[in-house]
Formats: C-alpha cells, structure tokens, sequence
C-alpha cells in the first residue's frame, strides 16, 4: 500500500435537495491550489468534585475552529465559478438548505464531506512581485462531515 500525496486532489461543492442530506451531484471548482486543513481539537470539560486533589478532565466537543479557506488560482474561469458558487449558496440559503464541499484524492473510494457558508463577494488577493496570483476564499464552517463515499463529479465538469 503507498502512502497518498496531494496529485490530483479536487475540490468542489454540493447543494441540498433536501435539506441536512448529502447532495448527488458536486461541480468540481478549477485550478485549486491550497485547501486548508481542519483540525479538530478536542475540548476538555472539568469534572472535579471538592475532594479531588487534581483537576480531572473528560474529553468535550470537538472545534474546528470555525473557518477554513480555500484558494485558487486567480483567472477568468476560477472568478466565474466563484462567482457561481456564491450565487448557488445564497439561493440555497434562501431556500434553507446547505451547500456541502467535497475533497476527493484519486485514490481513496471515500472523500471529505463539510457544510459551510460563503462569502458574498470575491476578496482582493495579496500581490507580491514575481508570484502567482491567487483567490483565497473563507468560508464559515456549519457541520465537519469527515470521510464518507465520494459523490462523482458532475459531467463536463
């Protein structure tokens, strides 16, 4: 078994046809180049009584620290599904539904699944000479999915 690297990873995204139901059909977005990580950082409660000496902990909920951006390479066609993107979660708001994001490496059957709210507008990206020009979006985190059976991607995307 070989370990998996980041070649050939996809990003895209799912609305609700029902609502709190993983959709069947994703539009992969273009020219992705960073997808941040979400690390789950589990929460500690305190369950000392008086006659404890040391404090004791149980594990709490788990934090995904609340956003997670995503960014692209900045082009004609990457604006374009941005701005897609933004109009099918504002519609999909609306309606009371969810908008689901899936990352998918070639070679695992099962792909990363979250819920999430975007932005409303396409930020201005952070130039520097002699770089590539790149889109982050932040986008706000509802629900973290984890791994489940991946959704292919929708034809001629």
């Amino acid at each position: 078994m070989a370990d998996l690297t980041t070649l050939g990873v996809t990003f895209g995204y799912g609305v609700e046809t029902t609502a709190g139901t993983k959709p069947t059909t994703f539009k992969q977005m273009h020219r992705c180049n960073s997808i941040g990580g979400i690390s789950l950082e589990t929460e500690q409660i305190d369950v000392s009584a008086l006659e404890d000496y040391i404090t004791r902990y149980a594990a709490g909920r788990q934090d995904t620290g609340g956003t997670w951006e995503v960014t692209f390479n900045m082009s004609s066609q990457t604006i374009t599904e941005i701005e897609a993107l933004y109009g099918a979660a504002s519609t999909a708001k609306k309606g009371g539904k969810g908008v689901w994001f899936q990352v998918q490496f070639p070679d695992l059957d099962d792909a990363f699944f979250v819920v999430a709210e975007t932005g409303r507008a396409i930020p201005l990206p952070e130039i520097a000479q002699n770089e590539a020009a790149t889109i982050p979006i932040t986008l706000v985190i509802s629900e973290y999915k984890g791994l489940d059976t991946k959704v292919v991607w929708s034809p001629g995307e």
